[in-house]
């Protein structure tokens, strides 16, 4: 039984390091949002840091609108970045977790 523990303490150690090495992966992806009609482009990583933001020059003229595409297409990014995320380290942390009888966290 002590065998075993240190077995699964081993593997818990083992995915955790996964888990790590797959977040700081995860800085180098990266996510290209837009406006609907392209006015506003985002650049953002997985790990939900902005890259870089590209404006058309036509909403320079209009601070609200520009507000407007900025709340909208980054919200947008941002959601998109955080599946990404989520979907690699969960799957990661799944593929490095012992099998332990009931606890089946990622299903």
């Amino acid at each position: 039984m002590f065998g075993d523990m240190m077995g699964m303490m081993g593997k818990l150690k083992e995915a955790q390091k996964k888990v790590e090495e797959t977040k700081e992966r995860l800085h180098s992806v990266l996510i290209d949002e837009s406006s609907y009609d392209n006015k506003l482009k985002v650049m953002i990583t997985a790990n939900r840091t902005i890259k870089s933001i590209d404006i058309d020059d036509s909403l320079l003229e209009d601070k609200e609108m520009l507000e407007d595409y900025l709340i909208l297409t980054i919200n947008k990014a941002i959601a998109r970045a955080t599946t990404v995320h989520e979907t690699e380290v969960a799957a990661v942390a799944k593929e490095g977790m012992p099998n332990i009888p009931g606890m089946d966290m990622f299903k």
